[in-house]
């Protein structure tokens, strides 16, 4: 049987925290539940939109911090026969099996030469991890109200499906890459020759 709740004292922000330890931890975690980083994120800086930016050949390209969930060195692989050249083989990310991607290979038919630059991009896609074996990170980029998008669209076709915007930041021009939009495509998802 819990003791009765003692009296509060005052809390941060002139809010009242309860003595009773049992209380105290109540009331903790019904804050953690209540706070939202997404709300506190948009309310220091509405109209902000991150992304990871990063270069495949010679496109500079952006996709949302929200399809990236990790940058990694590219790791061990094991092949798998049978499958489009594009796909590299498959990797153990903790204890998760991830399809590696030649994304250059993919959308251009050129192979990424690896270097000491080159990292994979992991995100999810129905069904499971993938990575995206590309050419250097540039690391976050931001996006605001303020940055209008450029009057021409991508003039490479093979990237027009994946990108829908383009942006002039830090001298350099950027193109917003979905990679959901990437994920989506039957011919993607049909990696088996």
């Amino acid at each position: 049987m819990r003791p009765e709740a003692q009296p509060t004292t005052e809390g941060i922000a002139g809010h009242a925290l309860p003595q009773d330890p049992f209380d105290l931890l109540l009331a903790y975690e019904a804050g953690a539940r209540a706070h939202s980083a997404r709300a506190a994120e948009q309310a220091e800086a509405p109209g902000l939109w991150r992304g990871i930016g990063y270069r495949v050949g010679r496109h500079w390209l952006i996709s949302s911090i929200n399809e990236v969930n990790e940058i990694l060195t590219p790791p061990p692989l094991t092949s798998v026969p049978g499958t489009k050249p594009w796909l590299l083989g498959v990797a153990n990310i903790r204890g998760n099996l991830a399809a590696i991607v030649d994304l250059k290979l993919f959308l251009e038919g050129d192979r990424t030469m690896l270097s000491e630059r080159s990292r994979v991009l992991l995100a999810r896609q129905p069904g499971g991890l993938v990575g995206l074996l590309i050419d250097e990170v540039a690391g976050q980029r931001n996006l605001t109200d303020e940055n209008e998008p450029l009057p021409d669209a991508e003039d490479d076709p093979r990237y027009r499906p994946f990108v829908k915007a383009q942006f002039a930041v830090d001298g350099r021009t950027w193109g917003v890459f979905s990679m959901a939009a990437l994920t989506r495509l039957p011919e993607f998802r049909q990696a088996a020759q």
